[in-house]
C-alpha cells in the first residue's frame, strides 16, 4: 500500500493522460471529479488534447490531392511525411497505399466527360504497373489484392464485373475516410501516452501468441494461393468443356441431317476451342483425316488456359541471391530456398511459370554450369538438415518441369550427389522423399536412366521395396515408378535377370499392396522384365501365373486386363528383342515427353516458419533481392507430346506418378 501512495499521483496522471488521448471526454470529467472528492492528487494534463487539435496543413494537402486526382503531388507529400518504416512495415499502410494507387489509376474513368485523355490514362496505367512490379509485388501473395494485378490489362474496367465496385461513389468515399483516419493518427502532434508505451515495452507475454498467429497467417495465405490456382484451372476446364460439348452437338445434328463433316470444318472447330498458344501448331501440324485425331486433340485442349492475363513476377538480383545462398547463415539459406521454390510452385502454368523458370536457368541459379568448389548445389551436402531438405525440395520442383530437367542434367555430378543422399538420409525424412522424387523424374531422360542403371540403382530399389512398411505413400509410389522406368531399358532388364527370383518376389508382393496407386507401375515392371526368357522361366518355376490369376479374380476391370497382358507375356516363346521397347544405342535422341506436373507434395509439411518480423516467401525476395526488370519472352522448347497408350495394357513408356494420375 505504501508503494501505491508513493506513486499515486503519477499513476493517476498516466490514467488521465490515456483517457484524454483516447477522447473519453465524459469519463475524464467523472474521473477528475471523483479524484477531487477523494482528495487524490491529480497532475494537470500536459500538451494539447487530440480533440483540440485540428487537421494539419499536410493532412489537408494530401486529402485535396486525393480528391482532385493529383497523383504526383499526393505521392510526393506521402513519401515526405509518412516515414518509410510505417510505409514498408505496417500492413495497414501497405494496404491503404495499394488502394490509393488503384484510386489514381481509375480516376480518369470516373471524372472525365466522355472518353478520358488517352496519353494521361496511359501514363496513370503505366505508373500503376510500375508500382505492382516493385512495392506492390509484396501483396501478390494476398488473395484480397490478387484480382487487381489484372487491372492494367483490362481495356474498360468500368464494365468488368470484378472491378465494378471501384467506380461506385461509396468506394471512393470509404477510401477517403480511411485515409483521413490514417493521417490523423500518423501525423498527430501529441506524444504517445505513457500507458501505451509501458504496454508496448512490457507486452512480451503476448509475443509467442503473436508469432503463432503470424505463422498461421503465412500458412493460410499460402494454402489460399494453392486453392485459387486449382479453382482457376477447374474454371478454365469447365468453360472449355462447355464449348467442346456445344461444338460436338452441332456436328452431330449436322450429321443426322445428312450433312457431311469435312476435315476442314473439324479443324476450324478445334482451332476455335484451343488456346491462342496452341492454334498455330493445330492449324499446321495436325492431320484431321486420321481417325481419332480430333478426339485426342480435344482431350489435350482441356489443359488449363489463362482465364485472364497474369502479370509477370518482379525480376530478382540473382548475383546477390546466389552469394547469400553460399555465404549466408543456415536460416537465411533455408528461407531463400523456400521462397525460390514457392515462386515455381505457386506461379500460374504458362507464361508466368515459364518466365520464372527461364530466369532461374539463364542466371544459373543452382550453379549447374559452375566448377567452383563452393556452389549452390553443394547445399545438398549441408550439415543443416533443414537446408538439405529445402535444397532437395527445390531440385524436385525443378525436376517437375521438362526444361528444369534439361538444365539439371547438364551437371554430371548432380546425379551422383542425389544418389549419395538417397543412401545417406533417413527413409522417413522429407529430404529422402524429395531426392527420390527428383531421381524418379530424372528417369524420364534416357541418358540419366543409363547412368542410374550403371550406378546400381536397380539393385538398391529392389532392396528398399523388400520392406515397404517404413515408406510413405509418396516414396512407395515413386520408388516403384522409378524401378519401372529403369526396367523399360534393355540394360535395366538385364540387371533384373541377374537377380530374377528376388525381383519377381518383390513385385508379386507389391501386386497385393493396399496402395492401389502403385499397381500400374508394378504391372509395367513385370511386363517389361518378362520379355527376357530367363526371367520367364524363373517366374514359371515360382508359380507366377497362379499368383497373377488370384489377382484376376479380385482386381478391377483395368487391373484384370493388364494382368491378362502380363500372363500372355509370361507364356510367350519369343526371344528378347532389344529394339522393341528401348534401344540403348540411341542415347543422343533424348526427346522427352511433356510431363510438366507440379505436385502439391512439394510444399507439404513446411518445417520452416518465420518469426514475428521475419521476411519469408515472395516478400523476402521482393524486399531484399529486387532486380532490374529483365524479363524477355522466350520460345518454349517443343516437347514430344506423348504416345497415347490404352489403359488396358501395362505401361511401356517412362512416366511420373504425378503425370500418370493427371492423365488417367
Amino acid at each position: 500500500m505504501g508503494d501505491v501512495l508513493a506513486y499515486e499521483a503519477e499513476l493517476l496522471g498516466i490514467v488521465r493522460e490515456y483517457l484524454d488521448f483516447a477522447e473519453f471526454e465524459e469519463t475524464v470529467k467523472v474521473f477528475t471529479k471523483e479524484c477531487k472528492l477523494k482528495g487524490k492528487p491529480l497532475p494537470k494534463p500536459a500538451g494539447v488534447s487530440p480533440r483540440d487539435s485540428k487537421a494539419s496543413p499536410v493532412q489537408k494537402d494530401l486529402l485535396t490531392a486525393f480528391e482532385n486526382g493529383v497523383q504526383k503531388v499526393f505521392f510526393q507529400l506521402w513519401e515526405e511525411h509518412i516515414s518509410s518504416s510505417v510505409r514498408e512495415d505496417e500492413p495497414v499502410a501497405q494496404k491503404l497505399e495499394f488502394y490509393i494507387h488503384i484510386h489514381f489509376a481509375t480516376y480518369l474513368f470516373k471524372h472525365s466527360v466522355g472518353k478520358p485523355d488517352k496519353a494521361e490514362l496511359e501514363e496513370r496505367i503505366s505508373h500503376f504497373k510500375a508500382y505492382l512490379e516493385t512495392k506492390g509485388a509484396a501483396l501478390s501473395q494476398t488473395t484480397e489484392f490478387l484480382p487487381f494485378y489484372a487491372l492494367p490489362f483490362v481495356p474498360n474496367p468500368m464494365v468488368h464485373p470484378s472491378f465494378k465496385e471501384l467506380f461506385q461513389d461509396s468506394w471512393t468515399l470509404d477510401l477517403r475516410t480511411r485515409l483521413e483516419k490514417f493521417l490523423s493518427l500518423t501525423l498527430k502532434a501529441s506524444q504517445t501516452p505513457r500507458l501505451l508505451t509501458l504496454f508496448k515495452e512490457n507486452g512480451q507475454c503476448n509475443k509467442e501468441l503473436l508469432q503463432h498467429l503470424h505463422q498461421q497467417l503465412v500458412e493460410s495465405e499460402h494454402r489460399t494461393m494453392t486453392y485459387l490456382k486449382r479453382f482457376n484451372k477447374m474454371q478454365a476446364d469447365y468453360h472449355n468443356l462447355i464449348g467442346v460439348t456445344a461444338e460436338l452437338v452441332d456436328s452431330l445434328e449436322a450429321t443426322v441431317n445428312g450433312k457431311m463433316i469435312t476435315p476442314e470444318y473439324l479443324q476450324s472447330v478445334c482451332v476455335r476451342l484451343f488456346s491462342n498458344q496452341m492454334r498455330q501448331s493445330v492449324t499446321h501440324s495436325i492431320d484431321f483425316t486420321r481417325p481419332g485425331t480430333a478426339s485426342s486433340i480435344l482431350r489435350a485442349s482441356l489443359d488449363p488456359v489463362k482465364v485472364q492475363d497474369v502479370p509477370l513476377l518482379p525480376s530478382l538480383d540473382y548475383e546477390k541471391l546466389k552469394k547469400d545462398l553460399i555465404t549466408g547463415n543456415d536460416r537465411l539459406k533455408a528461407f531463400l530456398l523456400q521462397a525460390l521454390r514457392w515462386r515455381l510452385t505457386t506461379s500460374y502454368p504458362g507464361e508466368q511459370r515459364d518466365t520464372v523458370l527461364q530466369a532461374y536457368i539463364s542466371n544459373d541459379l543452382l550453379d549447374c554450369h559452375s566448377n567452383c568448389q563452393r556452389s549452390v548445389l553443394k547445399l545438398l551436402q549441408s550439415k543443416s538438415e533443414v537446408v538439405r531438405q529445402y535444397m532437395a525440395r527445390l531440385i524436385n520442383a525443378f525436376a517437375s518441369l521438362a526444361e528444369g530437367r534439361v538444365y539439371l542434367s547438364q551437371n554430371p555430378a548432380l546425379l551422383r550427389m542425389l544418389e549419395e543422399r538417397l543412401k545417406a538420409e533417413d527413409k522417413d525424412s522429407l529430404t529422402w522423399e524429395n531426392v527420390l522424387g527428383a531421381l524418379q523424374k530424372f528417369s524420364l531422360r534416357r541418358a540419366l536412366q543409363s547412368a542410374m542403371i550403371k550406378d546400381g540403382l536397380v539393385f538398391w530399389l529392389v532392396d528398399v521395396l523388400t520392406d515397404t512398411d517404413c515408406l510413405s505413400d509418396y516414396t512407395l509410389e515413386y520408388s516403384v515408378a522409378l524401378l519401372m522406368n529403369l526396367c523399360l531399358r534393355s540394360a535395366g532388364k538385364k540387371v533384373c535377370a541377374r537377380i530374377a527370383n528376388h525381383v519377381l518376389k518383390v513385385l508379386s508382393d507389391l501386386l497385393g499392396h493396399e496402395n492401389h496407386e502403385i499397381q500400374p507401375y508394378v504391372n509395367g515392371a513385370l511386363y517389361s522384365i518378362l520379355a527376357i526368357p530367363s526371367v520367364r522361366e524363373e517366374a514359371k518355376a515360382m508359380g507366377m501365373e497362379e499368383i497373377l490369376r488370384c489377382f484376376v479374380k479380385e482386381g478391377n476391370a483395368e487391373m484384370i486386363r493388364q494382368i491378362e497382358f502380363i500372363i500372355k507375356q509370361l507364356n510367350s516363346e519369343e526371344p528378347l528383342n532389344d529394339s522393341v521397347v528401348s534401344d540403348d544405342e540411341e542415347e543422343e535422341e533424348d526427346e522427352e515427353e511433356d510431363h510438366d506436373i507440379m505436385e502439391v507434395d512439394l510444399d507439404k509439411d513446411e518445417v520452416l516458419q518465420p518469426q514475428l518480423g521475419e521476411l519469408a516467401g515472395e516478400k523476402l525476395l521482393t524486399t531484399e533481392y529486387l532486380g532490374i526488370m529483365t524479363h524477355t519472352p522466350k520460345t518454349k522448347k517443343k516437347l514430344f507430346p506423348g504416345v497415347h497408350q490404352s489403359i488396358d495394357e501395362p505401361l511401356q513408356r517412362p512416366v511420373t506418378p504425378g503425370y500418370h494420375r493427371t492423365v488417367h
